[in-house]
């Protein structure tokens, strides 16, 4: 099958299961559950296993990723020859699952962590575990060749985060026209908003100086400066008082920030700014998908689409795991 055709194929499958999705205003079904048995019917469409809540809860997370990826697999072997960025986005998954085995390794665990399985699209040697060296072996991630010592571990993510991101940025490059424009203005977006939470994170949890915030930033170009489509966004806050209303009233992304009451106290709050910041991001992935039917493209934005479906599931599962009332999710 050609790519035109194919993407035609891969787009008509994608906007059904869209269409059945727990995406937009769908996704308030998840949150109407009342208990973890009520809501594995509603995500897998089965009868719930007879386990106890705490297993029951891992495995809606557990099956719901495996059920995510492997709907995304079948429509990117529907291309004989698909875009390098819709392979790397699946990559991801071995990006993760790199942390958690370094983690897993720090502490001296003997059996591997739970991972994502991306076959055929896998960069690691899974089968090596406990050797870290043998598992990245000959692969873009093979600089990662020890068990960390557990102080290492966040700056270590942090590296791995910044070499995605670098990674799917490079391929996007290989894209052309329209395409690439579309896919390149979402991930500027999705990783301008990244660096700018990580910039209030850190100010506000961490107390971090400009110059330790800045070396934890991701750029396409660090000499770009503040005209960086990735880094620049986060630049232009860092002198920003995060206590300080006035500083922040007139930021080109003051429709994100939480709600401040005349005469209260406030203070950014970071998870405020993400979860309205991925909204709209959200919105635009679904209005370029539908944008670009004939495209690789499209499948970028479902994808993106479907993860967040992915982090709905798990915050409804989590809450109920935690009896937390669904107004705090």
């Amino acid at each position: 099958m050609d790519t035109s055709s194919a993407s035609s194929y891969v787009y008509a499958k994608a906007s059904g299961i869209l269409a059945r999705s727990y995406t937009g205003e769908r996704a308030a079904k998840l949150f109407s559950a009342q208990k973890l048995a009520d809501l594995w019917p509603l995500v897998f469409a089965e009868e719930a296993p007879a386990v106890p809540e705490i297993l029951l809860a891992k495995q809606i997370e557990q099956k719901a990723a495996d059920k995510f990826i492997a709907e995304y697999k079948n429509l990117l072997l529907s291309y004989d020859n698909p875009a390098q960025i819709l392979i790397d986005l699946l990559q991801y998954f071995d990006y993760e699952n790199l942390k958690f085995l370094g983690a897993a390794a720090a502490t001296g665990q003997k059996d591997p962590p739970p991972l994502r399985d991306i076959k055929p699209y896998n960069l690691l040697n899974y089968e090596a575990w406990p050797s870290i060296q043998k598992i990245t072996q000959d692969s873009e991630l093979s600089w990662y060749k020890k068990a960390p010592e557990v102080v290492e571990q966040q700056q270590l993510d942090n590296e791995l985060d910044l070499q995605f991101i670098e990674k799917i940025w490079t391929s996007s490059q290989e894209l052309s026209g329209e395409e690439r424009e579309a896919v390149q203005a979402l991930i500027a977006e999705r990783y301008s908003m990244r660096n700018i939470i990580w910039v209030l994170r850190l100010k506000l949890y961490y107390k971090m100086d400009k110059n330790q915030i800045v070396q934890r930033l991701a750029f396409i170009n660090p000499q770009n400066g503040k005209s960086d489509p990735i880094g620049g966004a986060a630049l232009e806050i860092l002198d920003k008082d995060i206590e300080n209303w006035e500083d922040w009233k007139n930021w080109k992304y003051s429709k994100f920030l939480n709600p401040r009451e005349e005469g209260s106290l406030w203070s950014v709050d970071p998870r405020w700014v993400e979860e309205s910041s991925e909204k709209e991001f959200i919105k635009k992935a679904t209005k370029k998908f539908h944008a670009q039917p004939c495209a690789q493209s499209a499948l970028f934005c479902w994808y993106y689409i479907k993860a967040k479906e992915l982090d709905y599931i798990r915050m409804a599962a989590e809450a109920l795991r935690l009896n937390v009332k669904v107004q705090e999710v």
